[in-house]
Order: C-alpha cells, then structure tokens, then sequence
C-alpha cells in the first residue's frame, strides 16, 4: 500500500513526540519510585533533560540546512529509538547517570525531527495548506502531552515506571517505519553552501534580526514562555497550598492545557484559513492574558474551576498562535536557512524558559504566590502587546512565499 510523503511525516511526527513525553512522564518517576533521588536530583534530571532543546537546536538546525533534512529525520527517529533502549536498560539496571545521558540524547532527537520536519512541510503542501498541514502535525504533539502522563502514571502504579520506557521504544520505532519508506528525493532540500560553524550561525540569527515579521515572532514568543515556565514552576505548590486542590485535581486542572492544545490543533486548519494573521497572533497571546487575571483571581475564589479555564486558554489560544507562526516562518524563510532560522527562534525560546522557573520560583518564595502569578499575567501581557507594537498586528494576509536564494 503506497502512503503520501505527508501521511509518512505526519505518523512519524506522533511516534516521536509519543517517545519524547512518555520519556519526560516516566523519568522523574523512575528517579523517585526506583533510584530513591529527591527533589534537588530530579530536578536535575529534568533540567538535563530539557537543556538537549537549548543546546542542540542550533547544531540541528546547521546540520538539517547543510544535508538534506529528510535523511535527518529518519536519524533523528533513530537516535529517539537508541536513547529509549538506553533508558530502559539504565532504569531497570538502577543506573542513574547513563538515565540521564540517555533523556538528553532522546530529546535531542526530538529537537532534530522538529526543525527538520518544520523545513520539508512547504515541500509537501502548497502555501495555501500550510496552516491545516501545521495543526496535523500539532495534533499528534498535543495529544502525546495530554495522555503520555496519565499512562506513565497507571503504569507506575500498576506495574513500574520503566514500562513508560517500553512504549518510548515501541513508539519510536513506530516512527522509523513510516520513515523508512519515505520518498526522500521527492522532499529534498537543496542543502546550502557550507560554511564555518560561526558563520552559519550568524547567517541564521542575522535573518531573524533583519525580517521584521520574524523579529516580532521570537520577541513575542521569549516573553510568552518566560511566563509560561514560571506558572508552570509554581502551579503545583500553589493549588495544593493556596487552593487546597487534592493531587487528583491538580493533575485534572493541568490536562485542561493539554485538552486546550488538542481543541487548538483540530480547529486550526479551519480557522487559520478563514481569520487573518494578525487575528490569530493576537487571540494567541491575549487569551494568555485573559488567562493570568483568572489565575490571580483563583486566590480570591479557590477551587478547580477558574484555573482549569485558565489553562485550557494557555493551550487552546498559543496552539494557534503557534501554527499560524509556523507557517509565516516557512513562507518568509528562504528554504536553505529555515533550519537555522527555527533554530535561532527555538533557542531564544528554550533559553528564557529556565529563566521563567527561576523567577516564578524565587518570587513565590520570597514574596509570596500572588506577586508570581502577577508576574505570569504581566510576561502573558508583554507578549500581547510585542504583537500590537510590530509589524504582526498588520499582517491582514499570509506573506507571499520566498523562493531559494540559491
């Protein structure tokens, strides 16, 4: 049976995001129910964890603009099966360090799908069917986020946590398979000239600074997922202690984001299609907005309800910000910089998200939860008004695509 190149992406993108979640579930559990660590480590272990999406996606990002970026996603699905197996066999041999080594390298595996999946999209689709191509591939990340967790934790409670490790494999390899068979030279992409690292990386970043569309986009995203990660540092601690929500709840309240990303990503062909640009790039961020005040106002009214509101906003409105992003950055991009170019833009993003945990942390130590969350409503308004003051609020229609300057 002969598949499309886009049907072959699109099971290869929900196998491999399948992998990457239920590796990020089942570590901090491994680490507490099998090697005994405490919070400090597991911190650690995440924060290893998360870092493969600082400090591999500009390397990625070179390399899928200096080979051809379908053969990097079928290494990237491969290097994503490898880590599995090496976690699998770190857990259940009670290894901490090789864990964590191998957390790393899988998400860097994901880091590499994502960009190299980003630059053959506008390969597959025409520039009118960029935005539904983008929301199918966001269905498969959104709805990994929603179940990976609650999976990894019936199989921890029922069985152990490294099982969690054992469906990463199968997932994994799920994604190899339907890239094994894809026609690469029918997606490839003219690899650009090489050049010293540096170089490429400059070339990348200076695009970023110059376009101004894009300018907008990476500001508006460096202020948006600095809040985000300090709501998300805080936001357990602050429904057990301050809203006396049960665990039960808390884990209830943080699906409604994930069942937010789901809705977003099903809606957002459609509607991508039907509302303008600026529209989208200003609901993204304004719903986040909206989002911070019924946090602040939890503390006056507690109970499940206005925070599961809140986050399903975080994840319904960025959802399709993000697609509709997506696609401006594929069409004003020149192919053979859309690897650096998502690079820049994802490193801008991954470095304020330590930042954001840091700051929402320390402040509700110190000065107390409200004076957080004030902060999460305040970096949610900041990337609304980033939209309002550039050249995005402007952009009644999709940009015509760039063709290669090669």
């Amino acid at each position: 049976m002969s598949f499309s190149p886009f049907l072959r992406l699109q099971a290869a993108t929900v196998g491999v995001h399948a992998a990457d979640q239920l590796a990020l579930a089942a570590l901090p559990l491994t680490a507490v129910l099998l090697l005994d660590a405490g919070p400090g480590l597991v911190g650690v272990l995440v924060a290893i964890q998360g870092a493969a999406w600082l400090l591999a996606s500009m390397p990625a990002g070179i390399i899928v603009d200096r080979l051809t970026a379908p053969v990097v996603l079928v290494a990237a699905a491969v290097l994503a099966l490898a880590a599995a197996v090496v976690a699998l066999v770190a857990a259940v041999s009670d290894l901490l360090w090789p864990l964590a080594g191998a957390a790393f390298i899988g998400a860097a595996g994901t880091v590499s799908f994502v960009l190299a999946a980003t630059a053959v999209v506008p390969r597959l689709v025409s520039p009118q069917q960029l935005p539904a191509g983008n929301a199918r591939l966001e269905l498969g990340r959104a709805a990994a986020t929603l179940a990976a967790p609650f999976i990894v934790g019936e199989l921890a409670t029922r069985l152990s946590p490294t099982w969690g490790y054992a469906l990463a494999i199968v997932a994994a390899l799920f994604a190899v398979i339907w890239l094994a068979g894809l026609d690469r030279r029918a997606i490839a992409i003219p690899p650009s000239q090489r050049q010293p690292i540096l170089a490429a990386i400059r070339e990348g970043a200076a695009f970023v600074l110059r376009q101004r569309l894009l300018r907008g986009i990476a500001l508006c995203a460096i202020f948006w997922n600095m809040a985000f990660f300090a709501l998300w540092a805080i936001f357990v601690p602050f429904a057990l202690k301050v809203l006396a929500l049960d665990p039960r709840q808390t884990g209830a309240v943080q699906m409604a984001y994930g069942a937010g990303l789901i809705v977003g990503a099903l809606s957002g062909g459609s509607l991508l299609t039907r509302l303008p640009p600026n529209v989208t790039l200003l609901f993204g961020p304004g719903v986040s907005a909206i989002a911070g005040v019924l946090l602040l106002l939890s503390t006056r009214m507690p109970g499940p309800i206005l925070p599961a509101i809140a986050y399903f906003l975080v994840g319904f409105g960025p959802m399709l910000w993000l697609i509709c992003q997506t696609t401006v950055r594929q069409l004003v991009t020149p192919p053979e910089l859309l690897g650096r170019v998502n690079a820049t833009i994802q490193v801008a993003i991954y470095g304020m998200r330590p930042i954001g945990a840091l700051l929402g942390g320390w402040l509700s130590a110190t000065v107390g939860y409200e004076a957080a969350l004030l902060t999460v409503a305040l970096g949610f308004t900041a990337s609304f008004a980033v939209v309002l003051l550039t050249p995005l609020v402007r952009l009644r229609a999709m940009p015509a695509q760039v063709a290669s300057a090669c």
